[in-house]
């Protein structure tokens, strides 16, 4: 092995190596409030998200602002790198220690992010439930928290925790109307009545 991580084979099929990839992710010229990600499927663009969308991530943000820990700041599209599966992706919301945020265009280490938040779309819900479900517990990231108001089961809130060999071990769904506690180092009940 040469020292790199080890990427999914669509990744492993490109001439470029990981620093290649963030450097095309970084450069990429996209509209502006357009979303790019790097997934295993290629260059995914995500268009800027609607209203709704967007209420719901204003009253999540304002909601972690005063349960984020100490030291921690919670940030809206900013890119998470995730080398062990060859991805950059962009969380609606992240939360994670200001002394791990890059100075620059760099995306944040995955291991870094103490809290990632997906809301999906009709058009990028099942990509939220499943691939980035995935990617996030690759990545070490301790909780992942998907609000799915097209959930087919009804608008509901699922906490993901303890990720492990790729998956995460715990789930707790809620239905929208109902709070959801975020695991340590939150001490945080989110209410989700408002989304």
């Amino acid at each position: 092995m040469d020292g790199r991580p080890p990427m999914s084979a669509a990744i492993v099929d490109t001439p470029l190596d990981w620093s290649d990839l963030v450097r095309t992710w970084r450069e990429l010229d996209v509209p502006e409030g357009w979303r790019p990600e790097v997934t295993i499927e290629g260059i995914r663009m995500s268009p800027p998200p609607g209203g709704q969308h967007n209420l719901i991530a204003g009253r999540l943000h304002r909601q972690l602002v005063s349960g984020t820990p100490d030291g921690s700041e919670v940030f809206q599209t900013l890119g998470v790198s995730v080398p062990v599966v060859g991805g950059i992706y962009v969380p609606d919301l992240c939360v994670v220690p200001l002394i791990r945020v890059p100075h620059g265009a760099e995306p944040v280490p995955s291991e870094h992010v103490l809290l990632a938040i997906e809301i999906t779309s009709a058009g990028n819900a099942q990509h939220d439930r499943s691939r980035k479900r995935w990617a996030y517990a690759h990545g070490g990231i301790g909780q992942y928290l998907l609000v799915d108001p097209h959930d087919p089961e009804g608008p509901a809130v699922t906490l993901f925790g303890a990720p492990g060999e790729g998956v995460y071990r715990r789930a707790c769904r809620v239905p929208f109307g109902e709070t959801i506690a975020l695991a340590s180092p939150f001490e945080l009940e989110l209410d989700t009545a408002e989304f």
